[in-house]
């Protein structure tokens, strides 16, 4: 009992600033939460096609990802955490590397950044309200892992709920969210039709054992969707009861004309 609750008081965590402060400040090795970027890089390729896109890493931490989508060509990537901490220390670590842009979140609001320029930026604010950000200012929005955290803390559905449409309102036109995380789709496509967005949604799935290692024989085709219906019970039939993946959501927008 006293190590279920441990637990749960551990993983409620994950949605407040300060235990990332404290982890960024005692651990500084880069660490990728589920999958690194060669892992995922062929997926990343297929919906962003061109090295122009401009894409937004949300929850970005100590993570190689983003680092790796510049080094593949992509030449205009902004990320941004909660933590300060760690963005101080990646602002520091890429300071020669401006095709990396870093910026806290947090609930205040304190704007240097200049979309036009492709300056550095310094930006506080809430993944839940990136009014920092304009209307249509990214061709993709990735995310790691920070969906899952806010689920793990209180008001979990209301908050996922607001960075949902958040992430629907910096799309650009047929943009597209990119979710890995550890949630089923009996769970996570709720999650979408709760918000007030008209999202597409293509799943695609990546054999946890293959995070950190080359891709040599994986279990299923990276870049080939799985059959997908709009409660996800046919994901099962497809890939096995419980299996071993991280599972990425391709959540594509819906244009005036595709919906027409």
């Amino acid at each position: 009992m006293a190590t279920t609750m441990a637990t749960e008081t551990s993983t409620q965590s994950y949605s407040e600033k300060w235990y990332w402060d404290d982890r960024y400040t005692n651990e500084s090795d880069p660490f990728d939460w589920y999958q690194n970027y060669p892992s995922l890089s062929p997926l990343i390729n297929l919906y962003l096609p061109h090295p122009t896109h401009r894409a937004l890493v949300i929850g970005c931490g100590n993570s190689a990802f983003s680092e790796g989508m510049v080094d593949d060509g992509y030449g205009d990537v902004v990320n941004i955490d909660i933590s300060s901490v760690v963005i101080d220390a990646m602002n520091k670590k890429y300071s020669d590397r401006p095709q990396l842009k870093c910026a806290s979140l947090s609930l205040s609001l304190s704007v240097y950044y200049n979309p036009i320029r492709g300056e550095g930026c310094d930006l506080k604010m809430d993944v839940r309200d990136m009014k920092a950000f304009q209307d249509a200012s990214f061709d993709a929005v990735i995310d790691k892992g920070t969906l899952d955290s806010i689920l793990c803390g209180s008001n979990s559905r209301q908050h996922s709920t607001q960075m949902l449409e958040e992430v629907w309102r910096v799309l650009k036109d047929k943009g597209v969210y990119i979710l890995i995380t550890y949630g089923a789709p009996n769970y996570r496509l709720r999650l979408f039709k709760e918000s007030s967005c008209s999202w597409t949604t293509k799943l695609h799935v990546i054999d946890k054992s293959l995070t950190g290692q080359p891709l040599e024989t994986p279990k299923w085709e990276l870049t080939k969707p799985i059959p997908l219906d709009d409660e996800g019970s046919s994901v099962e039939s497809a890939i096995g009861k419980s299996p071993d993946v991280h599972y990425i959501y391709d959540e594509a927008l819906k244009t005036e004309t595709d919906a027409a």
